[in-house]
């Protein structure tokens, strides 16, 4: 049973002097979204499934405790300063090198050791339709220069929208690239594969990667091949395929470059179709809209049964997946991707929604 008195003990701490708690955000349609500030985090989000019953949907953890001691660090959090690899943990901005953690093998993953899905984040506004929290990374944190001032959004609509805008402004030229971490179990978190689960992803071409998961600089398309979603299809119909992207991936690791980006690179209508996954137990419909021209869609191929989640139950591979709406990985050092640079007068702006049907 879903307690939230309760439940919200369990985040309620203080770090550095700064309070943590843990948050609730519903709608007129029973829908219930709970928000940690610790990283950003989304840990409950409950969904009527087709009986009406509420599930859900997002993996994770009942307690502050366990995010801190987690091995799947990023569960449900937001992703910065630069979501997605940078290779070799190094980027140039003109002629200044910036070398950065390095916590992915040789390259910089989400961020960094300590990236945002680690901050404790201010709270700027609370009701129970819209949470607005900000962060000011200091210039040289986890390598990346300039002080940005970043705000995060979260507002859940009875359209059964959450709505997540981002912003950010820099004092000195630095990469920026947010995004949000949900893993989805449409049937429940906890319930085990979700192979039998429908997508489609609204993208013609995709950035194959090599063997350290790094973009090789080429758009590849899709068609007649393990990558095509543009019908929707089983996540699994293809998974195991030999094919050479799935064994870099380990299945699908996969940046999407998405075709609403393509046509209109400004997106000045806002967010656009960018996929759509349904459970195949629940009937549970997921829309992900957004105006980032990128998506990675990820199987969940590291989760290797050591957490339990919020179920009671372990999380095994490929028991989530992952729709995390990005500009491209690797784009400091790939300059024929769309622009990450962010420049001391301009504003980073971006939002990405998932709607439930």
């Amino acid at each position: 049973m879903f307690d939230y008195p309760t439940i919200r003990k369990a985040f309620q701490a203080t770090r550095g002097g700064q309070n943590i708690d843990l948050y609730l955000l519903q709608n007129a349609n029973g829908i219930k979204v709970t928000i940690t500030n610790y990283g950003g985090r989304i840990v409950h989000l409950m969904v009527p499934d087709k009986k009406g019953q509420l599930t859900d949907v997002n993996l994770g953890h009942e307690s502050l405790e366990a995010y801190e001691r987690t091995t799947q660090e990023y569960f449900g959090a937001i992703i910065g300063r630069f979501g997605n690899r940078i290779a070799n943990g190094r980027f140039a901005i003109g002629r200044e090198l910036f070398s950065l953690a390095k916590n992915n093998g040789p390259n910089n993953l989400h961020g960094g050791v300590n990236g945002f899905h680690k901050q404790v984040w201010t709270v700027n506004e609370s009701n129970e339709h819209q949470l607005i929290l900000s962060y000011l990374s200091p210039d040289g944190e986890e390598g990346f220069p300039g002080n940005l001032q970043v705000e995060v959004s979260y507002k859940l609509t009875d359209d059964n929208e959450l709505v997540m805008d981002y912003r950010a402004t820099a004092d000195r030229t630095t990469a920026v690239n947010l995004t949000n971490h949900a893993f989805f179990n449409l049937n429940g978190e906890g319930s085990g594969t979700i192979l039998n689960h429908m997508l489609e992803i609204n993208a013609s071409a995709y950035t194959p990667v090599n063997q350290h998961q790094i973009p090789t600089g080429k758009i590849e398309k899709v068609v007649d091949s393990p990558f095509d979603f543009r019908n929707a299809k089983r996540i699994g119909e293809h998974i195991d395929q030999d094919h050479q992207q799935l064994v870099f991936g380990f299945g699908y690791d996969h940046n999407y470059t998405l075709d609403s980006y393509a046509l209109d690179k400004r997106l000045t209508e806002g967010p656009r179709f960018a996929a759509r996954a349904v459970g195949d137990l629940s009937g549970i419909q997921l829309e992900v809209l957004t105006t980032e021209p990128g998506m990675q869609f990820y199987t969940g191929n590291f989760l290797d049964g050591a957490e339990t989640g919020k179920s009671g139950n372990p999380y095994n591979k490929r028991d989530a997946f992952c729709l995390e709406t990005q500009h491209y990985p690797d784009s400091p050092n790939q300059h024929t991707y769309p622009l990450t640079i962010l420049y001391p007068d301009e504003e980073y702006r971006t939002s990405t929604i998932y709607q439930f049907k």
